[in-house]
């Protein structure tokens, strides 16, 4: 399911902010008239590959606020859970260090809304709901406009890690066409040119690049 061009879905949900605070009734609504945000799903605490991801994304982060960016992370597991990783260290394949909230899909239905949950509920001939599944997040990355409209999303499938530096680069697209109004052609980084959105704008683009 695509959400780009239509609004985020909203919750309401457990998190762990600040790298050690549990927090009920989290919510992205927060940012909505203030931030721009890039809400990412991984998979699972206490794992290999997402440990990557969730450091690159703090190791980034001064560049994402710079440009008035809130970074949140999702997975399925609980808020005791997130806690616990924060509080071993990374070279014990810990997250210690991390700043950024961490939000707790415990019922999966932030999953299901945005679509990266690896799996379905079904109900088997005795009436019983089950897991057709493993029940947790594909590595879904979206970023979110100020009126929380979803502008790029982005889903791997699980043994494959996202590039931080590449989110940050469509941070800046985004921000760019807001603020030029002129779209961003193949390959644009920050400090490029744009082009505007007519044929004339293309042409004169083509002709100097």
């Amino acid at each position: 399911m695509a959400l780009v061009g239509k609004k985020a879905p909203l919750f309401k949900a457990s998190a762990v902010i600040n790298g050690e605070e549990i927090v009920d009734n989290f919510s992205l609504e927060q940012y909505i008239g203030k931030k721009h945000v890039v809400f990412f799903f991984y998979p699972k605490d206490f794992t290999f590959v997402c440990p990557t991801e969730l450091h690159a994304f703090q190791e980034k982060l001064a560049e994402f606020e710079k440009r008035g960016v809130a970074i949140v992370g999702c997975s399925t597991d609980t808020e005791q859970s997130h806690w616990g990783w924060l509080q071993l260290d990374k070279k014990q394949g810990g997250i210690k260090g991390i700043t950024y909230p961490l939000v707790a899909d415990t019922t999966k239905i932030i999953s299901i809304n945005f679509d990266t949950l690896l799996g379905d509920y079904d109900v088997n001939e005795n009436g019983d709901l089950i897991a057709t599944g493993d029940m947790i997040a594909f590595r879904g990355l979206f970023l979110i406009d100020k009126s929380g409209v979803v502008r790029h999303q982005l889903i791997n499938d699980l043994p494959l890690g996202r590039n931080v530096d590449e989110a940050l680069r469509m941070v800046d697209a985004l921000q760019y066409f807001e603020e030029k109004g002129e779209v961003c052609p193949a390959n644009w980084s920050k400090g490029k040119d744009g082009m505007k959105a007519d044929h004339k704008g293309v042409a004169d683009y083509l002709s100097n690049h």
